[in-house]
């Protein structure tokens, strides 16, 4: 049987700027926009290529706006990623590289902290 990770929450204080973030600046898609009623608004975003989507929104989550660390992206090239979200005015920096692969980290307008993952090559 296959357990499959398929959707984070992300806490977010501005659910329309955090949805253009992510949408124009980091480049995910957006799936869902779905207000169910005054207490609750259901926004999902998908990376390009992933399984895994995250959910912003209201009424979504009890963490704090910022809270959510460590959200971790795996990209083909590093560089490539860095450069299309420097080229979009997100906050990237600069690769770190480390034995266990290639990262850049960066953070939403809340803070919510993003790292992204080139993997070392296979032996």
């Amino acid at each position: 049987m296959d357990w499959k990770i398929e959707l984070l929450a992300v806490p977010v204080t501005d659910v329309d700027r955090a949805k253009a973030f992510y949408v124009d600046q980091v480049g995910f898609n957006a799936d869902h926009d779905h207000r169910v009623d005054d207490t609750l608004r259901f926004v999902q975003l998908t990376p390009p290529g992933s399984a895994c989507s995250i959910v912003i929104g209201d009424g979504i989550t009890e963490m704090a706006p910022g809270s959510q660390q460590g959200i971790q992206m795996v990209v083909a090239d590093i560089e490539e990623a860095r450069s299309a979200l420097v080229a979009h005015g997100v906050a990237a920096s600069e690769v770190d590289d480390q034995p266990w692969g290639r990262f850049v980290f960066f953070s939403d307008p809340d803070g919510n902290g993003w790292a992204l993952q080139q993997l070392p090559a296979r032996p």
